[in-house]
């Protein structure tokens, strides 16, 4: 079948525990949907007096659960690059002779390559999480997963597990410092990583929740993001993640001219839409570009002596700059970017923790995204009717995850996509992107080194740009001058099986990833 974007999807999938097929919910719109019937049910829990929780180790703990073949299992991803736990636990199921598991991370990184022996020999059988990296061009290459992986994003993975759509039998939480009875926390310890709140809901609807640490500290820990009520077991190991490799290339200010001009034009296009005013809130990405858009709003800010109410997002030093300052009054922080962010968490009483459903949930009565302002965000494709794709590259390899994307998209006043228009001689600006990621309709900007292209929805966007003589053009304007100096790319030859879902935040299939079989 085809969605409303005209692309091709499968009737049905695997859904519930089982993998029993139903139908298919295509893409209908980015507010299309409304959300029918009740919450998913918690499992019952209850402890005597004098249980213990402590366990001696990983394999103790996959006894106790009742850890077997065919179950979910899941994990956070705040330790990033840096993470330990997912490869520990895998290789403590081989060693159980544990197969099929369905691995259902927040994100993959390229530290979980050992995932990819761990499908080849049938551990895991199916993923459902974003994938970075060499899990995602093994899959996108065939290697042999049971069934489609599912790409969500942080909002639309809460969403799932509170609806049903993602059962998790067992809950393998990373926490820097946890006692005795499974309070837990990310932000102290030996290795704090900042907030751990992303587990929060597979603790609370897992059928069993294992807290994972390598600080064992007295009770209470605090301030406790997972809670002893949804703990089941603690664990003790030597290492849970190294928090010097949370930080990436890609959270680091860019120093390319071409990409600096960018970001000066997306502060000015901000300056130009008339919302930098007291009061102003804003994601700032942790793309280069992105950061230093942020970095010249900030300036433009304090120049005219505006105090923003927050921003938001994966937290960085920039941000955390800004809160001393004063230029914002608080930070909302999803996930922390870099040790400053940490450190700022724990000590800054305005630098406040906010969980993806807090965030984003397209189920709930309030998303903290739909009082965004403006949101500065990245893409690997942009196609002329404004959808973005950040799953895959013009390759058709499957290298990214969604994170947060489009829960921001469509919730701020303004979502600026910022891009080159060439990354070496390859083009950014394309007739159609090879993966839609999140639609036309929740995009408001482009700003490129060549000009900045407005949505035709938002002439009102567009009139203000032009009177304040901003570079504006169309997107097939600017795709026309880049062309002329692209080398053509290979092109992907996809076969007829699908290895991906990417769903919309609602739970409906916005595109499918077919597996790559060559290039022409």
């Amino acid at each position: 079948m085809k969605n409303v974007l005209g692309r091709e999807i499968p009737d049905t999938r695997p859904g519930g525990r089982g993998g029993i097929e139903v139908a298919t919910k295509p893409f209908a719109g980015a507010f299309a949907s409304t959300p029918q019937g009740a919450k998913a049910t918690r499992p019952q829990k209850t402890i005597g007096r004098s249980d213990e929780k402590v366990l001696p180790s990983l394999e103790a703990a996959i006894e106790a659960t009742g850890l077997c073949d065919g179950m979910t299992i899941s994990f956070h991803h705040s330790f990033r690059e840096g993470d330990r736990l997912i490869n520990l636990v895998l290789d403590a199921c081989a060693r159980n002779g544990i197969k099929d598991l369905r691995l259902a991370p927040t994100a993959l990184f390229s530290v979980h390559a050992p995932v990819v022996e761990h499908i080849r020999n049938g551990v895991v059988s199916r993923i459902e999480g974003s994938m970075n990296g060499p899990v995602g061009a093994f899959v996108s290459q065939g290697g042999a997963l049971r069934d489609p992986a599912v790409l969500r994003s942080h909002g639309g993975r809460w969403r799932a597990i509170e609806a049903g759509d993602v059962h998790i039998d067992v809950a393998f939480i990373a926490a820097p410092q946890a006692d005795r009875y499974g309070n837990a926390c990310g932000m102290r310890g030996k290795t704090p990583c900042g907030t751990i709140a992303f587990s929060s809901v597979d603790a609370q609807y897992a059928d069993k929740s294992v807290v994972v640490t390598n600080d064992l500290a007295p009770y209470p820990v605090h301030p406790f993001e997972i809670q002893q009520g949804w703990t089941d077991y603690v664990v003790v190991v030597d290492e849970i993640g190294d928090p010097e490799s949370i930080a990436s290339g890609t959270l680091r200010l860019t120093k390319s001219p071409t990409r600096l001009h960018i970001a000066r034009l997306a502060a000015d296009a901000v300056i130009a839409s008339g919302m930098l005013k007291d009061g102003f809130s804003f994601q700032g990405g942790a793309g280069g570009i992105s950061l230093a858009a942020t970095k010249y709003v900030g300036d433009a800010m304090r120049e005219a002596g505006i105090v923003g109410d927050f921003a938001m997002g994966g937290a960085t030093t920039m941000l955390v700059d800004m809160l001393h300052e004063g230029l914002v009054r608080a930070i909302l922080d999803g996930q922390s970017f870099d040790l400053d962010a940490i450190a700022s968490l724990r000590d800054d009483p305005a630098h406040l923790i906010m969980d993806p459903g807090f965030y984003a949930n397209y189920d709930s009565r309030g998303c903290a995204t739909y009082l965004l302002d403006v949101a500065f965000l990245g893409a690997t494709e942009v196609d002329l009717a404004f959808n973005v794709n950040v799953n895959t590259h013009s390759d058709g390899q499957l290298l990214h995850g969604i994170g947060g994307h489009q829960d921001v998209a469509a919730g701020a006043a303004i979502t600026m996509i910022t891009i080159p228009t060439l990354r070496g001689r390859l083009p950014v600006i394309v007739d159609n992107v090879t993966t839609v990621t999140t639609p036309g309709e929740a995009i408001d900007v482009i700003v490129t080194e060549r000009g900045v292209a407005v949505n035709p929805a938002r002439e009102d966007l567009r009139d203000r740009f032009v009177s304040a003589g901003l570079p504006v053009k169309t997107l097939e304007e600017i795709k026309a001058e880049a062309d002329r100096f692209i080398q053509p790319p290979r092109r992907p030859l996809f076969g007829d099986d699908v290895i991906a879902l990417i769903e919309w935040r609602d739970g409906t299939v916005i595109d499918a990833v077919r597996r790559v079989e060559g290039w022409q």
